[in-house]
């Protein structure tokens, strides 16, 4: 992509002043009662401008064209959602991989569908203004966070963690695309929350008991006259 295409993305200037900070909130949450009224076609920065109670040059101080206010909503939405999952990761340091599993991807669903037509809306949107590379960037920055999280378990993982947290992102983006393109996320969001927590902590705990079975691969069997001996599962010894 050409980087002046990149630029004309991203906002202007940031806001260093409250006053300044609060017009851009305002234009942000402009941005998406817009999006949801009319859609992304008929969405034009005047109509934001109006919607925000701001001028149109004070808007275009900050955000150069509609795509630009486009990507600052996409990129606060997934901010949000980056949020969430790493208060979710520090907060489950040293608890079982269930525990992890369960509270990672509450979090991250719950924040992915706080607000479902929001979602949805921007779900539309993000091709158009290369969210691709918003998404790459949080799914770094949760990896690290997965991954300090399942370094601290209670019971050791067999598999490189950061082979584990990119298969769990893998799960929870397939999850979440699903309930963006059902149609109706809110009905179907407890149910395929609870799968994916069912199917997260099964693949856990498997890679858990895994190591567990190789420590268990020797057992003590009966020898002559009352006598025991350790032996290797598979194998015999004359006494």
């Amino acid at each position: 992509m050409p980087a002046h295409a990149q630029l004309l993305w991203e906002p202007r200037k940031s806001p260093v002043q409250a006053r300044s900070a609060a017009s851009v909130d305002a234009i942000i949450e402009a941005t998406i009662q817009v999006l949801l009224r009319v859609g992304k076609e008929r969405l034009t920065t005047t109509r934001v401008a109006e919607r925000a109670g701001v001028s149109v040059g004070t808007l275009y101080q900050y955000f150069p064209n509609k795509s630009a206010l486009l990507r600052a909503v996409l990129r606060r939405h997934f901010d949000q959602v980056l949020a969430a999952v790493e208060q979710a990761c520090r907060e489950q340091h040293g608890h079982t991989v269930e525990q992890m599993a369960t509270a990672l991807i509450s979090a991250f669903l719950e924040a992915k569908m706080r607000e479902p037509q929001t979602s949805v809306a921007l779900y539309s949107v993000s091709a158009d203004v290369d969210g691709a590379k918003i998404v790459k960037q949080m799914v770094a920055r949760s990896n690290q966070a997965i991954v300090a999280m399942l370094a601290t378990a209670r019971e050791p993982l067999t598999k490189d963690p950061q082979l584990v947290a990119s298969l769990l992102q893998s799960a929870m983006s397939g999850t979440s695309r699903q309930l963006l393109e059902s149609g109706d996320p809110e009905k179907h969001f407890a149910t395929l929350r609870d799968e994916l927590i069912c199917l997260a902590t099964a693949y856990l705990q498997a890679r858990v008991a895994h190591d567990s079975g190789r420590r268990s691969e020797r057992r003590e069997i009966p020898r002559r006259r009352g006598k025991t001996r350790r032996v290797s599962l598979g194998m015999t010894k004359k006494s």
